[in-house]
């Protein structure tokens, strides 16, 4: 996915088993984030900067969901533990992941492999996306401000 698309109607089911769909969300402004493992320092890190300004975020017409290929019992520990006020789909399968091209090869500690890479699409209220944050881009502990002041 690129700048300019239409992102999917279908994203997932969340922690719940609830149905997400980007639908949902019209009219608002949605950050779809994607990232690799609940509870690890930077994952946990980037939620908690978006939980810390999700009423900053709220206030300027977005809502927030994150994406990774935890299950769904995983992702309700790391919700209770970290007091995170929106969803999080769990998509086993990386169906989003790779329809949104947030699953690839990486480099981590010089060998390759295959996983999630740390992406973020700010999708507009008619369900374009209009910026993409990915890989390095993203500034785990600062991700939300890097939200605002675009």
């Amino acid at each position: 996915m690129t700048i300019g698309d239409k992102a999917p109607e279908i994203l997932g089911k969340d922690e719940q088993g609830r149905d997400i769909r980007l639908s949902d969300y019209r009219g608002r402004k949605l950050v779809l984030y994607f990232y690799p493992k609940d509870n690890t320092s930077g994952c946990t890190a980037e939620a908690c900067s978006l939980r810390d300004h999700y009423g900053d975020l709220q206030a300027q017409g977005y809502e927030i969901v994150g994406v990774s290929k935890d299950s769904a019992a995983s992702h309700v520990k790391f919700k209770e533990k970290h007091s995170l006020p929106f969803p999080l789909i769990a998509d086993v399968d990386r169906r989003l992941m790779e329809a949104m091209g947030a699953w690839g090869e990486k480099t981590m500690y010089g060998k390759k492999t295959m996983g999630t890479i740390r992406t973020t699409f700010v999708i507009n209220e008619e369900g374009i996306i209009e910026q993409i944050f990915a890989g390095k881009q993203v500034k785990t502990k600062e991700h939300a401000e890097q939200i605002l002041q675009k």
